[in-house]
């Protein structure tokens, strides 16, 4: 019974709610911090690099590794990026996204950006299987 009510429970926070964000353990797997073998000013431009137009960014915080920006594409989204060197050349990236929507919910929308932005990322830089390290 506990199973089928983090199932229920998954299937809600994934498709009714209007913010997602990435941890180093979630129940999503599409939502688990990613890592990559690179530096970290070069994965910090990168993800700079996704917000550009039509997208706007707000702060960039190199010391703090923070990027806020408006996300303006299908909808508008809140989107906050940290980028923080673990190692030498392992570099960790998270998001935040809350869809910015008058409805209480998003269906999918933040978690399917989160995804979308690694999916950008993962094809720029080698990734590190957290599980080996």
């Amino acid at each position: 019974m506990a199973k089928g009510f983090v199932e229920v429970k998954t299937f809600i926070s994934k498709y009714f709610s209007k913010h997602s964000e990435t941890l180093e353990t979630h129940q999503d797997q599409a939502l688990t911090s990613h890592y990559y073998k690179a530096k970290k000013d070069e994965v910090f431009r990168a993800v700079e690099e996704l917000f550009s137009s039509p997208s706007e960014i707000i702060a960039v915080s190199k010391e703090r590794g923070e990027i806020t920006a408006k996300y303006k594409g299908k909808r508008r989204a809140f989107v906050v990026a940290t980028i923080i060197m673990v190692r030498p050349f392992q570099t960790a990236v998270d998001f935040s996204v809350t869809t910015e929507s008058g409805m209480p919910i998003d269906f999918g929308f933040s978690r399917n950006l989160i995804v979308e932005l690694y999916d950008k990322l993962d094809r720029q830089f080698p990734s590190l299987d957290q599980s080996r390290s």
